[in-house]
């Protein structure tokens, strides 16, 4: 994977449409929205599609993340 995956307050966009773990839709929240429901859930807020409007991410670990990617990768 060539580009980085923006995870937390790395993320920049305003407003993103967030997923749940579950796979659950959110909706669209502010980008504090969205770190503080990641964060009560003990989780990573990671964009998944940066370039959707508004920008798509997911509440999930990123090490699970991470090794999913690799695996989808191999």
């Amino acid at each position: 994977m060539a580009d980085k995956v923006k995870i937390n307050h790395e993320i920049k966009a305003p407003e993103l449409r967030v997923i749940e773990e579950s796979g659950s839709n959110l909706g669209v929240l502010t980008l504090s929205q969205a770190l503080s429901k990641a964060q009560e859930l003990g989780l990573d807020l990671i964009e998944i599609s940066p370039l959707a409007q508004p920008p798509v991410a997911k509440i999930m670990d990123f090490g699970k993340y991470q090794y999913l990617q690799n695996k989808k990768a191999k």
